[in-house]
């Protein structure tokens, strides 16, 4: 579905590339979590791979079908800064309406999609009243009207309870089960990182490791040297409950 080619891309003043070099495949159906501290190019990665910008050297190159690439759709880490509609049901018809869809069209497209991510009770409330977790779902709705085959979630646990990120898991979790392809940036690991079946961890612009979690989780390598909490981490008594450097 997806192929990076080494990917590059270099800011000025910057003494290294935000991206270096970064190479991997994806196939339909993936569930691909792509992880790494601040600063590791995630945002840069995410930015490239759903065309917002442009890279210094390398390619993306989405696999097409009907004769066209793909669609990539993306849901940003602010929801509130994707809603462009004053309902669910006008903000999910925006895209169908760029489409070419007349009023009508546009409308059944934006209902069956909201009903998709759970959210057909709430297609003429407020848009703005949602939960973060409920605006996140719509999100996903707006791509889905559109027919994106490629989605990306950038740190979509950022700012939300706990149901909330119950609400985000469900919608992967439906995701996967039609087959869409799926991609979550994230240092949340022990929040998602069940539901993929690969992990890429990018450090300091360059990619780390791909492969399993079950791999990357089994001791042969250190997820904190590349700035990531290992997810395996137990908490059993109070004194667990702080993040803090082994002594």
């Amino acid at each position: 579905m997806l192929e990076v080619r080494s990917l590059t891309r270099r800011f000025p003043g910057l003494g290294r590339p935000a991206l270096d070099a970064v190479s991997f495949r994806v196939s339909r159906g993936d569930c691909l979590v792509i992880s790494g501290a601040n600063g590791s190019g995630k945002s840069v990665l995410m930015n490239l791979i759903a065309g917002l910008d442009r890279p210094t050297d390398g390619s993306v190159e989405v696999a097409q079908g009907d004769g066209k690439p793909y669609r990539v759709g993306l849901v940003f880490q602010d929801a509130n800064a994707q809603i462009l509609g004053d309902t669910p049901e006008e903000d999910a018809a925006f895209g169908p309406r760029n489409m070419g869809h007349d009023g009508k069209r546009s409308r059944e497209i934006a209902r069956a999609a909201l009903g998709r991510v759970g959210l057909s009770g709430l297609g003429n409330v407020p848009a703005r009243s949602l939960s973060g977790g409920e605006k996140r779902r719509l999100a996903v709705a707006g791509i889905l009207a559109m027919d994106a085959e490629i989605i990306i979630f950038d740190e979509p646990f950022a700012n939300l309870d706990w149901p909330g990120v119950l609400q985000v898991n469900a919608v992967i979790k439906d995701l996967k089960i039609e087959g869409k392809t799926i991609i979550v940036l994230t240092h949340e690991l022990e929040k998602v990182l069940a539901l993929a079946n690969r992990l890429l961890v990018l450090f300091a612009g360059k990619l780390v490791y791909d492969g399993t979690p079950s791999e990357a989780l089994s001791g042969a390598v250190s997820l904190e040297a590349w700035g990531i909490r290992n997810p395996l981490n137990r908490y059993e008594t109070l004194k667990d409950l702080v993040w803090e450097a082994d002594r």
